[in-house]
């Protein structure tokens, strides 16, 4: 279990400082605003029992008010346009009254960097981003993740893959992420163990169909699964969980309704609401939000230490200044304003705050059934 050496308490908090927890859902106000609407009752036939009863509890609990996350990788510092989605996401639950998780998406463990996880929630709190209860760490929730593969391979969802990274290497996108997979190993009768050394990952078997979601960017949640998504990776070959998979079951299981997050991840949400789907569920409510990007145009990396607090503390910036910046950079303040999150909250409806952040976005994607009669 990661430990912290901050003190200060979160919201709600308590005098023993930040503890993680394992998926226990914080107290909650019934009359909050921002419920999800009413969903079908989920089709979990063929789940086990202990996995039906918790998705039913996650879905039981989005009637109850909104419920948002922020679920950073502690792979390094989070740099302001991580700070600015963070800020988004704060004030879209809190003008909705609702209640606002950090969840730390640790599972890729040679990928995290020491002390990153203490880092990353000063910083938040630094700038007045309290959240509600413990941090979640994934990291914590093995067992349930592997409860879900077992489940969905049982049940025939998935397939194993023995295509290497080196072998899709024609096939891959910008930024080192691969595109859709073209299905070299979907109807290729291979084991579930190693072969040559090498264990297969697993994928999910998706049905050609077109993923839609409720979205909240002016453009409609959609997808063609095929063809924009394809057979996503749920467990590596290396043995760890995949991204979508801890993503899918954890929004479930903790009743969220929305999820706010950067527009790179479009395809990604139809991934995860695919697996929803394969799970008996519906997916929350999305928010896709643009990128913050340097003068020549390329989003901002990690790596780029300057583009984070330490940066901008060591340029004479305080958490006011810091807050200021981020709100100006999409037009809620004027450039060089001064102001606390919780200040910019008070000033702000929900109706501006969306109204600012579409008139910064591009075209996603564009649902060719729009408009049909």
């Amino acid at each position: 279990m990661l430990g912290l050496a901050i003190n200060e308490p979160s919201r709600p908090g308590g005098p023993e400082g930040d503890r993680f927890f394992d998926g226990a859902q914080p107290q909650h106000d019934a009359n909050q605003l921002g419920a999800a609407q009413p969903l079908p009752a989920a089709n979990q036939a063929g789940l086990p029992r202990h996995l039906q009863k918790l998705i039913q509890a996650g879905l039981a609990r989005r009637q109850q008010g909104y419920r948002g996350r922020f679920a950073p990788s502690p792979t390094g510092d989070l740099h302001r346009g991580n700070l600015r989605t963070a800020l988004l996401s704060w004030l879209h639950a809190r003008l909705q009254g609702g209640e606002w998780l950090l969840r730390l998406d640790d599972l890729d463990q040679p990928r995290n960097r020491p002390g990153a996880a203490n880092r990353i929630l000063a910083d938040l709190r630094w700038l007045g981003l309290d959240w509600d209860g413990p941090p979640l760490l994934q990291s914590s929730r093995r067992g349930l993740y592997a409860s879900v593969l077992s489940s969905l391979r049982r049940r025939g969802r998935l397939y194993p893959c023995a295509c290497s990274r080196r072998l899709l290497a024609d096939v891959s996108a910008p930024h080192g992420a691969l595109a859709v997979y073209p299905g070299f190993c979907r109807q290729r009768a291979l084991g579930w163990g190693p072969c040559q050394g090498r264990l297969p990952s697993w994928r999910l078997r998706l049905p050609e169909a077109p993923i839609r979601w409720a979205e909240d960017s002016p453009w409609p949640g959609w997808l063609e699964g095929a063809t924009e998504v394809g057979d996503v990776v749920l467990r590596r070959a290396d043995g760890l969980v995949a991204y979508h998979l801890a993503t899918a079951v954890d929004e479930l299981s903790l009743g969220i309704t929305a999820v706010v997050r950067g527009d790179d991840l479009w395809a990604s949400t139809g991934a995860q609401v695919a697996l929803m789907a394969a799970l008996g569920a519906g997916p929350p409510r999305y928010w896709h939000v643009p990128l913050w990007r340097d003068p020549q145009g390329q989003r901002l990396s990690k790596r780029a230490a300057a583009e984070g607090l330490a940066g901008l503390r060591q340029g004479g910036a305080d958490g006011p200044a810091v807050i200021g910046l981020l709100a100006a950079s999409l037009g809620l303040v004027p450039g060089g304003s001064r102001l606390s999150a919780q200040e910019l909250c008070q000033q702000l409806q929900l109706s501006e705050l969306l109204a600012a952040v579409h008139g910064r976005l591009t075209p996603i994607h564009q649902d060719p059934s729009a408009g049909e009669a």
